[in-house]
């Protein structure tokens, strides 16, 4: 990955003939309003934060944390595509932690009421609100938005740049700028004149761009709707990428860390006699709820931790997992925080003597973000400034919450954003890179990196909460007459706002109920309430939040209607979409044709359906298992999906079929336990993910047809988990209402 310090030293001298070092473009309507984050020093000029041109090529800064999701290649494609460079001629690096990077697309989630139906007033109000992220600097990747966020504002970047070059082009020709063409980092003149952008970008440096500029069609695409070459793929598969596991400095030291397993609660006491004599270790450091351990190698800093012996004070929760779901559920009789979805009269409807009433409950377990790379951060802290490397999906954040931890003002710290190995919402937190920030001041001039052990990173997450549901409906003449659903769980939200910014929102939990309350389900007499249950477990955002647990609630109820009605769960389904949403129904119908729904199946072969709308994209999904000897196995999967435009298909296509991998994974195996009050997971043979022998072969059909650009990262997560278990139901005829499957049925392994 490209140093973004090595560019932002380089010089960008200022003269007739050359550019030395660059010059950084870049637009949007608040460019006077916000501070530009690429500072010059003596001889440097730069406009805005977007693109850097300089002797080396086009590098365009990315605002957004790569996890894997493709980010550095399709948020650069924004860019490229209006600038008209030539692929093969981009770089990217990720930019600084700056307000100018804000994630206005966030607050499309804001609004507490459905994603599919908004008005044109809804729509107005999202805009409005993006002036709260931009105040605060929200540079944050998640909620499926970093390309929602974009659109617009890195192809106006783009267009704007190629509009200045282009000026300056003219005002050297003695040309007007309407008769100036540009293509592959170049404006062509009449009679086959060319200058490169590089030789015009002193006089394009002083020109003001223009407030607004005219973007490409559609048809003009080049780069955009196309299946584009990754540009981190090569770093990737090489070596070469720099993750912050791989950040490497002069004399630096190797630490890592032991914290109480009982999240929350103190430490008592600890002896690191033992650790402390173990030759190649500097020092043990207390850090108040737990140890790190600074040594000349990571390994040996893991070894010291083990052998340091400390006692631990009581959680301050219940100390087993099956207490903590006692709790969680008896929160579904209590007061609902919201009730964001009350259509008809649930409490006056009469019920018919030939209505079916069907009635169910559902539980899901913890869940841990287990990512691939564990918790790691690089820090140099040298008394009046600190430096980090650390794969963060809120940089600002971390910066400001080390700050404080090391007792620095917020602009005596930089975070710089290496490639991320795994996030899935677990590196929005700061917890990992505060540690790094105190283990650094405590070895203070010289460089430390931190890294957790697997055991520590499992037992110390910010977890999916454990959930309950209670889900009521009525059949009228087989066609769903009424639902009415429960959740219950602690809050999500509630918490790791509290985290990020020092307060909980007040008012309804939206994202407590989504994947429920918000389905494009045309149900006459349709309410669903939330109920947060108070428990001291951390919790924080996991790839797709409250979808995650509610979608299976909902799709799994959904399915035992549709059976108790005597209907086809997938014509079920069509039916209450093809009054609601149109994109919902097209998903549907195109997952029977892609499935062969209606065909004949084999003999011990199942065949489950379920559908989520969740960050504003319908994703429906078809999971078929075989039965062989006593095990299950999963044979092939389909999905559709309709993201209004594709800007990368097989980005599209990557994450839809890692998303649905990562909750078949969750639905098959994956739970956290307490005993004790300490997690009883502590490495992946406890926590397993789907094997590539376990994993079904998948089809994905990508739909354009909704008028808005949505999200990819996680919508393809929460229906895979209801899909799988309505396919078991199908071969077994077991109604299985209680995650992780594997707890009922067996998977081949």
């Amino acid at each position: 990955m490209a140093n973004w310090g090595k560019i932002a030293r380089r010089s960008f001298l200022i003269g007739s003939a050359a550019v030395a070092g660059g010059v950084a473009f870049g637009v949007y309507q608040y460019r006077r309003e916000l501070p530009n984050p690429l500072q010059p020093g003596v001889g440097e000029a730069t406009l805005n934060p977007w693109i850097i041109i300089n002797q080396d090529g086009v590098t365009l800064v990315a605002a957004r944390a790569e996890m894997g999701q493709g980010v550095y290649t399709t948020l650069p494609a924004l860019v490229a595509e209006e600038l008209d460079v030539a692929w093969e001629d981009v770089r990217v690096i990720h930019g600084p932690a700056a307000q100018a990077y804000y994630n206005g697309g966030l607050m499309s989630h804001a609004l507490p009421a459905t994603d599919y139906d908004r008005t044109g007033f809804q729509e107005v109000m999202i805009e409005a609100m993006t002036v709260l992220p931009k105040m605060i600097g929200l540079q944050v990747t998640g909620g499926s938005t970093s390309t929602l966020d974009a659109y617009e504002k890195l192809r106006q970047a783009g267009a704007t740049a190629r509009e200045v070059l282009k000026q300056a082009a003219a005002d050297r020709l003695g040309l007007p700028r309407g008769s100036l063409e540009t293509r592959d980092g170049r404006v062509i003149a009449p009679g086959g004149i060319e200058l490169s952008y590089t030789d015009l970008a002193v006089e394009a440096a002083a020109i003001d761009p223009p407030r607004s500029v005219e973007l490409r069609p559609r048809s003009q695409w080049r780069y955009l709707g196309q299946s584009m070459p990754r540009l981190d793929m090569v770093e990737k598969v090489t070596g070469a990428a720099e993750f912050a596991i791989d950040v490497r400095m002069p004399d630096m030291r190797f630490a890592t860390v032991r914290m109480t397993p009982r999240l929350g609660g103190e430490m008592l006491s600890f002896d690191a006699t033992a650790a402390e004599a173990m030759p190649g270790v500097d020092r043990v450091i207390d850090l108040g709820t737990g140890i790190a351990v600074v040594a000349s190698n990571t390994w040996l800093a893991m070894q010291a931790a083990d052998a340091v012996e400390i006692e631990w004070g009581p959680a301050p929760y219940p100390e087993t997992s099956e207490e903590m779901l006692d709790i969680i559920r008896a929160a579904l009789d209590e007061a609902p925080n919201s009730t964001l979805r009350d259509e008809g009269d649930i409490d006056r409807m009469e019920i018919d003597p030939a209505d079916r009433v069907i009635e169910a409950e559902y539980t899901v377990p913890w869940l841990a973000h287990a990512t691939m790379e564990p918790m790691s951060a690089a820090a140099h802290h040298t008394g009046d400034r600190l430096e980090i490397w650390a794969g963060s999906q809120a940089p600002g954040f971390a910066e400001a919450r080390a700050a404080e931890a090391v007792g620095l003002d917020a602009d005596q710290v930089s975070c710089h954003v290496t490639y991320l190995g795994g996030g899935f919402g677990r590196r929005g937190e700061s917890d990992f890179i505060v540690l790094a920030a105190r283990v650094a001041q405590a070895v203070q001039g010289t460089p430390v990196q931190v890294t957790w052990s697997r055991e520590e990173d499992m037992r110390h997450d910010f977890y999916r909460p454990a959930a309950a549901a209670r889900m009521r409906g009525v059949l009228r003449n087989g066609f769903a007459h009424a639902l009415e659903g429960r959740v219950a769980a602690p809050s999500v939200t509630r918490q790791a706002m509290a985290r990020m910014t020092g307060s909980a929102p007040p008012g309804p939990d939206k994202g407590h109920v989504e994947g429920m309350f918000n389905q494009p389900y045309a149900i006459p007499n349709y309410r669903v309430t939330g109920h947060l249950a108070d428990l001291a477990v951390p919790v924080g955002f996991w790839r797709s939040v409250g979808n995650s647990f509610n979608g299976f609630f909902m799709e799994s109820f959904i399915d035992e209607m549709a059976i108790a009605g005597g209907r086809d769960p997938l014509g079920f389904r069509l039916d209450l979409a093809e009054r609601e949403h149109a994109p919902t129904a097209g998903v549907l119908r195109a997952v029977a044709e892609m499935s062969g729904w209606a065909a004949d199946r084999p003999e011990g072969t199942g065949m489950g359906v379920a559908m989520t709308h969740s960050f504003h994209t319908p994703v429906a999904v078809v999971v078929e298992v075989q039965q062989q000897d006593r095990d299950i196995v999963l044979t092939r999967a389909w999905i559709a999906c309709d993201v209004g435009t594709a800007l990368d298909p097989s980005i599209v296509e990557a994450q839809m079929v890692g998303g649905l991998y990562f909750g078949l994974s969750a639905a098959m195996m994956e739970e956290i336990s307490f005993a004790g009050g300490e997690v009883q997971q502590v490495n992946f043979p406890d926590f397993d993910a789907l094997r590539i022998h376990q994993a079904p072969r998948v089809e994905v059909r990508i739909l354009e047809t909704q008028a808005h650009l949505s999200g990819v990262g996680e919508p393809a997560t929460p229906p895979s988990m209801p899909a799988l278990a309505n396919a078991i139901y199908d071969l077994t005829g077991e109604r299985i209402r209680d995650l992780p499957l594997n707890r009922r049925v067996r998977f081949v392994v």
